[in-house]
């Protein structure tokens, strides 16, 4: 699924939260602005995480539904996949009865706050910028992790003054 990575090979991605269930604010309080990436429930955001992710990738931190949606700072992935608790947790808004923790069918990555934006670069923006007209955020604008690939990162890092 995935093309080999040549040696010392850096990723890029995007990931996206709701700012009032966890922003990019709420990364930085965390104890060493670190935290698990749980709860997602999709097969081909779950793919990214368990396949695609590695230490030392980086992700665009995206505030969801929020007025306005924008990415609004970067973090760097500190944990490669590995099973998602929550999900045989049947008090947690995200539990799977199906999923068995033998055979677990969702993961999650640890990701650790980098550099919030100097200016948080909102959706519509990407939306109208013609250099960004592929990038996944708006290609498939419902997962809540996708690719970003090294020529939008840059450019969008300049966008947001980093």
């Amino acid at each position: 699924m995935f093309a080999p990575r040549a040696p010392g090979e850096r990723r890029y991605w995007l990931i996206k939260s709701e700012p009032d269930v966890f922003s990019y604010d709420d990364l930085t309080r965390a104890p060493k602005q670190t935290t698990c990436w749980d709860s997602v429930r999709n097969s081909s955001a779950r793919n990214f995480m368990r396949d695609g992710m590695q230490r030392g990738d980086l992700a665009f931190y995206y505030h969801s539904n929020a007025d306005p949606s924008a990415i609004v700072g970067i973090c760097e992935i500190v944990r490669e996949g590995y099973p998602d608790h929550t999900a045989w947790d049947a008090s947690h808004d995200y539990f799977d009865p199906k999923s068995d923790p033998d055979t677990p069918t969702w993961f999650m990555v640890d990701v650790k706050a980098v550099q919030p934006f100097v200016t948080p670069v909102p959706l519509q923006q990407v939306k109208d910028d013609p250099q960004l007209a592929n990038m996944a955020l708006i290609k498939v604008g419902r997962l809540s992790v996708v690719p970003v690939t090294a020529e939008e990162w840059a450019y969008v890092c300049r966008l947001g003054g980093v």
